[in-house]
């Protein structure tokens, strides 16, 4: 395959935030699967999937997710990425006594049962500050291992997700060594969100082409810059033989003072990465980078439970 091949990554929700932030963000299955198509058709090559509840807020209920998928499915062939990570309210998070708040991680792992070719696998433990509360996205070590062994015995290509370098260097690298993912392993690394996420990073140059050079042999990455960063993370992501990756689920602006919607995100991404003299990858394209099965026939079914 030609090398010039970029896999476009669209995040259309995400977990945190909301309709009063901005009209354009899709919950429901419907206007998730309207928006995705649209991208899809604009270049996009994966779908990084947040489910929400009727009144919109987080949840990894595997029926909606079903739903959510089967209805992007039923559209077009992009691959579909669940996340298990959930959100900031909903379902997903509860009060502890003498703890704070903390994201359930029995919610967090029914992300895995609708039948989604990828899932985001957070090893991550990062202390998140919204508005007054502080919660806890706890990933231990064993979490950890209980995901990756869930995606493995369900046929589930892990997406790696990080904030910092000690996620790279510590719960990615020992959890791959132990043979719960087979190369080329896909490592999102999360980037400017550390004035909300405790433990981790702003974005740079410097800081990506760190993360970068941690990466376990075999590995290839996008970025999710976060705010303003999201379009340069992006770049520097191509430029250093990385992968982009756009969406309101980690920028809700098009410019300063103009809200985006997903499609204008990723029309101007694939404009970008086309002017640079790339080509976006098509779905097809973007399994055979990532190793994942190629898919031929019908619609799968979707398995809950």
């Amino acid at each position: 395959m030609s090398t010039n091949k970029v896999i476009v990554t669209i995040a259309p929700t995400g977990g945190m935030a909301s309709k009063k932030q901005t009209p354009h963000l899709p919950t429901q299955p419907e206007e998730i699967a309207r928006d995705v198509y649209d991208c899809y058709n604009a270049g996009a090559s994966v779908v990084a999937v947040h489910a929400r509840r009727p009144d919109d807020l987080a949840t990894c209920n595997p029926a909606i997710y079903h739903e959510i998928n089967r209805r992007i499915r039923d559209k077009c062939d992009i691959i579909i990425n669940n996340s298990t990570g959930g959100g900031i309210n909903g379902d997903m998070v509860k009060e502890m006594p003498y703890l704070g708040w903390d994201t359930l991680f029995e919610e967090r792992v029914k992300g895995m049962d609708a039948g989604a070719e990828m899932c985001t696998l957070d090893a991550t433990t990062v202390n998140l500050t919204f508005e007054d509360k502080e919660i806890m996205l706890n990933t231990s070590p064993s979490r950890c291992r209980a995901l990756a062994e869930g995606m493995k015995n369900r046929g589930i290509k892990p997406e790696w997700e990080v904030f910092s370098p000690t996620h790279i260097v510590q719960d990615v690298t020992t959890l791959i060594e132990a043979g719960f993912d087979e190369p080329p392993y896909f490592v999102n690394m999360v980037l400017n969100v550390h004035r909300n996420f405790q433990g981790a990073m702003p974005y740079s140059s410097k800081t990506l082409q760190f993360m970068v050079d941690l990466l376990p042999k075999g590995a290839i990455f996008g970025v999710s810059g976060i705010g303003p960063s999201q379009l340069p993370a992006s770049i520097q992501s191509i430029l250093l033989g990385g992968h982009a990756r756009t969406g309101l689920e980690d920028n809700i602006y098009y410019k300063q003072g103009e809200l985006a919607t997903n499609q204008r995100l990723t029309e101007r991404l694939v404009r970008i990465i086309r002017d640079m003299g790339y080509e976006p990858a098509t779905p097809a394209e973007a399994r055979q980078i990532m190793g994942l099965p190629r898919k031929t026939g019908p619609r799968p079914e979707f398995a809950i439970g």
